[in-house]
């Protein structure tokens, strides 16, 4: 009986990452926000991997980083998986690189000290 509950949860819980897995896979456009902000580990690196390869010309993507393409490498393992999806990603791509101050925080430079907080 264990087995066969064992095997009911599992089934279950495979359905679920199925259909979850479905959407962006089949969406037209994907955004992901704040990539590269943590190093990755071996597995997760193949994921990424397998994700932006299952995207690649089928849908188009809006990615977000704080970290520039270059140093990708020092946060990603291997450097053969950081090219891979860089190619991917930078083909018929078109790059928008900011070097202002956090959005987040243009309005509220002193999120610690609301009363000497400035509007511009």
């Amino acid at each position: 009986m264990s087995e066969a509950l064992h095997l009911l949860k599992t089934q279950n819980v495979i359905r679920r990452f199925e259909v979850r897995y479905k959407r962006p896979v089949e969406s037209d456009l994907v955004i992901l926000d704040d990539m590269m902000y943590m190093a990755m580990e071996q597995r997760e690196e193949n994921l990424f991997f397998q994700i932006i390869n299952e995207l690649y010309e089928k849908s188009s993507i809006i990615l977000t980083s704080n970290k520039r393409p270059e140093s990708w490498g020092e946060l990603v393992g291997k450097q053969g998986i950081v090219t891979a999806i860089l190619d991917r990603l930078r083909h018929r791509a078109e790059i928008v690189q900011m070097d202002e101050e956090s959005y987040r925080m243009r309005f509220r430079p002193t999120i610690f000290n609301p009363e000497q907080e400035t509007i511009r």
